[in-house]
């Protein structure tokens, strides 16, 4: 059975989790107003590839969630965490020094690999602590908090970047993991007891790998949410260019940002109040089925032009705002479905979950954000593909048995 509760309150223990959730959309987000002046001081002849500073972050989070899983399995949560969030800060002082952009993609990929910390053992912290729709229920609460930082970030880097230019940034991403770090370590108790721990050894991590692998549930899991994962990350690359180029609107793309990120935290509400009653598949069929009519749409007025000046504008912001409410509606119950069986492997099979998921997710984001031609139609296309393949394999996940009374 999971460990005992924390002393922590309910909304403390929330807000602590999502606060770590959110050192990745921060390191993401905040990072969009700052593309513009990075292509122009290191890509000037190649302005596209700036988009690489995101997906670069997502990859090194990806590389590095292989290896903290089995390290909080081994050694406990707490300290894995906090030796995350020291690469982290390192890494993004690194960023901040780099005069040319490998050398800024190098260390976007370090501090990705760092973030994986945060983002891994809070999630095998939850894992330890609750399991199934309860999970899905309390990570619903977390995405809600975790949804204030989309809607923030994008306004904080670009008032950063007016006041200390793109590098400034990269200073801020260290003020906020030494405070999310010390708010985890002065606060929250272990939630592995050492009796509970799987030793570093080769042999005991390939038959934990080898069972997460051979759940099929778990695998087609974490395939729609690479799927899922695929259309955000490409959408959030894709979003300035698209605000900045084809609509005219790169000065207030924080604004329109921030007021989408908001506008969708009502998919976690939502999530929260019906995830109990209807299961978490029928959650994630729904959603998937109304992006596949959303992206649908988007691709036949953009391919017959039905559409231009404001009403083009209010139709991408839409659309958008509808993708953001699909990614709302199936991670945290795509997580609660994959992690259900494997609570004896919680970080392993965190490690695994978020590792395969992301790393195939930038294999599809990242030709989604180079593809940009300067209108919404590539990126329209490509997730309307994803979450058409997601559908289907959704068909052959079973409907998880409802909590007993």
């Amino acid at each position: 059975m999971a460990a005992a509760k924390p002393p922590l309150s309910r909304a403390e223990f929330v807000a602590l989790m999502a606060m770590l959730f959110s050192t990745i959309a921060f390191s993401i987000d905040a990072m969009l107003p700052a593309l513009p002046q990075i292509a122009a001081d290191l890509s000037p002849d190649a302005p596209n590839r700036a988009q690489l500073v995101l997906t670069s972050f997502v990859l090194g989070m990806g590389l590095g969630t292989f290896f903290t899983g089995p390290l909080s399995d081994a050694f406990g949560r707490k300290p894995v965490l906090l030796a995350g969030t020291a690469l982290y800060m390192l890494a993004a002082l690194l960023g901040a020094l780099a005069q040319s952009l490998t050398l800024l993609l190098a260390a976007r990929l370090l501090q990705g690999i760092g973030a994986a910390g945060p983002r891994v053992v809070s999630l095998a912290i939850i894992r330890d602590l609750y399991a199934g729709r309860g999970m899905a229920r309390l990570m619903s609460f977390v995405m809600l908090i975790f949804t204030l930082v989309p809607v923030l970030a994008p306004t904080i880097g670009a008032a950063i970047i007016h006041f200390a230019g793109w590098r400034g940034v990269f200073f801020a991403f260290v003020i906020f993991a030494l405070l999310s770090g010390l708010w985890f370590a002065l606060r929250q108790p272990e939630t592995l007891p050492p009796e509970r721990r799987r030793p570093l050894e080769w042999a005991p991590l390939v038959e934990a790998l080898r069972e997460v692998l051979a759940h099929p549930t778990v695998r087609i899991a974490i395939m729609i949410q690479a799927l899922v994962f695929g259309s955000l990350f490409g959408m959030l690359s894709s979003s300035q260019p698209i605000f900045d180029i084809t609509f005219g609107e790169g000065e207030n793309f924080p604004y329109w940002f921030g007021a989408i990120a908001i506008t969708t935290a009502s998919a976690n509400i939502l999530n929260a109040r019906l995830v109990m009653r209807l299961g978490m598949r029928r959650m994630v069929h729904a959603a998937l089925l109304m992006q596949l009519v959303a992206s649908g749409l988007m691709i036949l007025l953009l391919a017959t032009n039905a559409l231009s000046g404001h009403a083009a504008l209010a139709a991408y912001v839409l659309w958008q705002t509808s993708v953001f409410f699909m990614v709302g509606l199936t991670l945290g119950n795509l997580n609660a479905i994959a992690m259900e069986p494997l609570g004896h492997i919680a970080g392993m099979a965190a490690s695994v979950i978020g590792a395969v998921s992301t790393v195939a997710a930038v294999l599809i984001a990242a030709p989604l954000g180079l593809a940009f031609d300067g209108t919404p139609l590539p990126l329209a296309t490509g997730i309307f593909t994803c979450v058409a393949l997601a559908l289907m394999l959704m068909q052959k996940i079973r409907e998880e048995p409802a909590p007993e009374a």
